[in-house]
């Protein structure tokens, strides 16, 4: 089981088993099994999506979150910044844990880093190109693209009146 701390400093354990699937699909209707289908698009989506994500994440915790007293919109509340994306992590490797064949779980894993490497290689451009960037050199060449002139505000014609009125 993988675990998560969220900003109310409340560490939860995440824990997919076929009671878990069969709540998900009950109380979201998403199902957990199916989100490897279509090179793991409808993963992709659930992780990009927080607020279903966190709707995922209480079902999975929710014997803890009854145990504590923490509704779901209580558990909603204290998942943003670091927190959502820790307990995506957590989500993910316990998913993949779910999966019954070795040689799936070793795959999923792969590609996992495989992506985890690439987004981490997209942020360091990212990074390079915003510190070289200069914010006024930038406004200048738009400026100057827009034309030196600011176009006559008598050329635009105002509305005539409606032969009705």
């Amino acid at each position: 089981m993988h675990s998560f701390q969220d900003n109310a400093g409340r560490t939860w354990t995440v824990a997919i088993n076929v009671a878990a699937v069969k709540r998900a699909r009950g109380l979201v209707n998403i199902d957990l099994y199916k989100l490897v289908d279509d090179g793991f698009r409808p993963l992709g989506e659930l992780v990009a999506d927080p607020v279903q994500l966190a709707d995922v994440l209480y079902c999975l915790c929710k014997d803890e979150a009854d145990t504590r007293n923490v509704s779901d919109e209580d558990f909603g509340r204290a998942l943003y910044g670091d927190a959502i994306t820790l307990a995506a992590e957590a989500f993910v490797e316990e998913l993949f844990d779910f999966f019954p064949d070795a040689r799936a779980r070793a795959g999923m894993r792969k590609l996992s880093a495989a992506g985890k490497k690439v987004k981490a290689r997209l942020l360091d451009h990212a990074e390079t190109v915003l510190d070289q960037l200069d914010p006024e050199a930038e406004a200048q060449k738009l400026i100057a693209s827009f034309g030196s002139s600011p176009g006559s505000s008598g050329s635009t014609s105002a509305p005539s009146p409606s032969p009705s009125l």
